[in-house]
């Protein structure tokens, strides 16, 4: 057996280990999908970065303000979000059958109802913007601002709604470099109007939080346009045509999209309720939940991209009827994260100081900010496992199963914990930053519950039999 295969085999389900042949190039397909949607995601988290670093030197409010809009926002993309699991798995499903009409039928008939679900929900974000944020727990310190910032978001929804859409069908046959650049230029034209707009340059007026909302809205527009462009040009494998609804199309979008709309619910109730707990022991302590939260996503962008590619290929594996080369693309993403979180986990661990002043100067959240990021990087590993595992299944339509961890675990187990953490134990051990670092010590046991289960569920290979 050579170092390749010490450090990278896989067995197949008789036990044996596949050839090196084959399997160096099982990795060339995984890889070759998960790095554009890895420097993607990663890029983006970073780009996130940056415009908290933009909004902080308004101020501790100002963070916790902007922070305090991102669950409401993503309660409102619920059920567009949970549309384009159904788009993925369907589309990759055809690509995999060699049903390109099929695969466009499905985008068109997904666009059409996402149009109709952008432009409820940016109704529903503008006009009831208020009742959102004292949902989301803000304060005297923080209501006007993120109201502000929330209704100008809210107006990008339905190209928000487009641009996921057109994404997720293209991240099921596998050209995730398509949304990589899509995502990546939106984003940077997002951060360089921050940078005009927040504090007032080149002649703009200092819109401050106002200023970075309508930042965001322009970076969705030019996502959307760049989107749409894909599917115009001649030549693609998806064009975009008036859509022909039909049964079959709809019933896998429904039954894909239901549950995850069910496990969305759950995961941004758990984080509503998660990030409400933390806002109510200080805004110092939420602008440092909000600094950990913006460099521990990196974590998570990383397993998303390598799920993406466990997504697309499970999918177009389960199409062509390959069941064996479907679990062994779920055993290689899950290898390839594994690798990818160990050189996270040292990254943080060593600039972990470094990280935290790139948003503040702030001593007593710089302690909170670097006690924190000791806690995020022990449960890297079962985060992206559980990442990877999520993203497999749902690849393959089992998205059910999902929604109930997510409603075990980050619906009801690490609300609680976060609770007992913030409010009882922190008073029983007053000075000992129980509160700051406890949310993340809840993330960690969160991580591993979900890990656990959802590994439990791929051993069962029940999902293999899923018919779409």
């Amino acid at each position: 057996m050579n170092w390749f295969q010490t450090l990278c085999g896989i067995k197949d389900e008789h036990g044996q280990y596949i050839n090196s042949g084959d399997l160096k190039k099982m990795y060339g397909q995984s890889l070759n999908i998960a790095w554009p949607s890895t420097i993607e995601g990663a890029l983006l988290s970073i780009i996130g970065s940056f415009d908290t670093m933009m909004v902080g030197t308004l101020g501790a409010a100002a963070i916790a303000a902007v922070g305090l809009t991102s669950q409401p926002r993503m309660i409102l993309l619920i059920m567009a979000q949970s549309l384009c699991v159904g788009t993925t798995a369907l589309c990759a499903r055809r690509k995999g059958a060699d049903d390109r009409a099929g695969a466009n039928s499905c985008l068109n008939q997904s666009l059409a109802l996402v149009t109709v679900l952008g432009i409820i929900m940016m109704a529903l974000g503008y006009y009831f913007a208020p009742w959102f944020m004292s949902l989301a727990g803000a304060n005297d310190d923080t209501m006007s601002m993120s109201v502000d910032y929330f209704r100008i978001i809210s107006l990008g929804i339905p190209l928000n709604c487009w641009s996921l859409c057109i994404c997720a069908a293209m991240r099921a046959i596998g050209k995730t470099r398509v949304t990589m650049v899509t995502n990546i230029t939106a984003n940077i034209v997002n951060v360089c109007l921050n940078y005009i707009l927040i504090n007032g340059k080149l002649g703009f007026p200092a819109l401050g939080v106002r200023g970075a909302a309508i930042a965001t809205v322009c970076g969705t527009a030019v996502s959307c346009a760049m989107a749409v462009s894909f599917v115009v040009r001649t030549g693609g494998y998806y064009r975009l045509a008036l859509p022909k609804f039909d049964r079959l199309t709809l019933k896998g979008l429904v039954n894909v999209g239901s549950s995850s709309i069910v496990e969305a619910a759950f995961m941004r109730i758990g984080f509503l309720v998660n990030s409400r707990l933390i806002a109510g022991v200080g805004t110092n302590a939420f602008a440092a939940y909000q600094i950990v939260s913006q460099v521990s996503s990196l974590s998570f962008t990383l397993g998303d991209g390598i799920a993406t590619a466990g997504t697309s290929l499970v999918g177009q594996s389960l199409g062509a009827r390959r069941k064996d080369l479907a679990m062994a693309h779920v055993k290689i993403a899950r290898r390839i994260s594994v690798f990818a979180s160990i050189i996270l986990m040292i990254v943080i661990f060593a600039l972990r100081r470094e990280l935290a002043l790139l948003f503040t100067r702030d001593e007593e959240i710089i302690l909170g900010v670097t006690l924190s990021f000791y806690v995020v990087i022990t449960g890297m590993l079962p985060q992206n496992g559980r990442v990877v595992y999520s993203g497999c299944l749902r690849g393959a339509g089992d998205t059910a199963f999902v929604a109930v961890v997510a409603l075990i675990s980050v619906a009801i187990l690490r609300p609680a914990l976060t609770w007992l953490f913030c409010y009882p134990l922190n008073n029983a051990m007053p000075g000992m930053q129980i509160a700051v670092m406890g949310p993340w010590i809840a993330f960690v046991i969160d991580a591993l519950v979900r890990d656990g289960l959802l590994y439990w569920r791929i051993r069962q290979g029940k999902w293999l039999d899923i018919r779409l």
